[in-house]
């Protein structure tokens, strides 16, 4: 069954998802799931409406100048668009392998449904494995010297290929603030540890000299501000006493496939509503 999914965020009043889903209603629309949440303490409004696309009397580009006029008087930020579309997702790699691999086996399989113009890494190791399946692969090193060109790049590539959304996929450079301004909610990133936790390089190690009983990783978009942007999702894992700094890395790797690939998920399903540094997730 092909649907269209409604998200939309505004300042709360009285009678909001009654005036939506009457909108809906007008038009034919049959709601096959809905999601609305209200912040009291910021009196601010989320929600996330599934409709049935063969029972609207329209075309998507008419329904969404129809409802236009409302989401301007609404003061909302609000998007349109039928579920079955495949966003672009351009993948960001270093040499640890084992979320692309992930990654692209979830693609494969159809398990999450995307497309990957291609795949930007700033070492050339994991090149074999992007190739054999046929998506591009581009080697951009980073260094200290060449970092704001090779930015330039790399950001060059993303707008030629048209991307919706870029994942850093353990890609372990730091992207510039101005790249993060610019492309706000469609960065995804995979951070080795559960935030707000051993923040930064090696958190494993400083993991296990710590004693930590929970480790984990957390799925957040990117912003200026270092692992600090707004968390989509976190796993979690036990750790027992003799547990080593490697066997560590092994379970917090699971935790890594595991947050990155259900955060992606939700980011595509349109589930994921920000509002500054926190975020509304409507899990299915």
């Amino acid at each position: 069954m092909q649907t269209t999914l409604l998200k939309i965020s505004c300042p709360d009043k009285v009678g909001l998802l009654a005036r939506i889903t009457n909108f809906i209603a007008q038009w034919g629309g049959n709601l096959t799931e809905v999601h609305q949440f209200t912040d009291a303490q910021d009196a601010w409004f989320f929600a996330r409406m599934e409709i049935q696309t063969q029972t609207l009397r329209c075309r998507l580009e008419e329904l969404r100048n129809a409802f236009a006029p409302i989401g301007m008087e609404l003061q909302a930020e609000w998007s349109l668009r039928p579920s079955e579309a495949r966003p672009k997702v351009v993948l960001m790699v270093s040499q640890l392998g084992h979320c692309l691999a992930d990654l692209l086996w979830r693609w494969r399989s159809g398990e999450l449904a995307f497309e990957i113009p291609c795949v930007i890494a700033n070492h050339d190791t994991l090149r074999p494995l992007v190739e054999r399946e046929n998506i591009p692969f581009h080697c951009i090193p980073v260094s200290r010297e060449n970092r704001e060109e090779a930015f330039e790049q790399i950001e060059m590539l993303w707008r030629e290929s048209a991307a919706d959304l870029v994942v850093l996929a353990r890609y372990m450079q730091i992207l510039p603030e101005d790249i993060c301004n610019r492309w706000s909610s469609r960065v995804l990133n995979i951070h080795h540890s559960f935030l707000p936790s051993f923040v930064g390089a090696n958190p494993y190690q400083r993991a296990h000299q710590r004693g930590v009983k929970l480790i984990g990783a957390t799925c957040h978009y990117a912003t200026p501000a270092l692992d600090e942007g707004p968390i989509i999702e976190q796993e979690v894992v036990r750790v027992e006493h003799f547990h080593s700094e490697q066997d560590l890395l092994r379970l917090g790797r699971d935790c890594e496939r595991l947050a990155l690939a259900r955060g992606l998920r939700y980011h595509l399903a349109e589930r994921v509503l920000v509002r500054g540094n926190r975020t509304t997730v409507f899990r299915d």
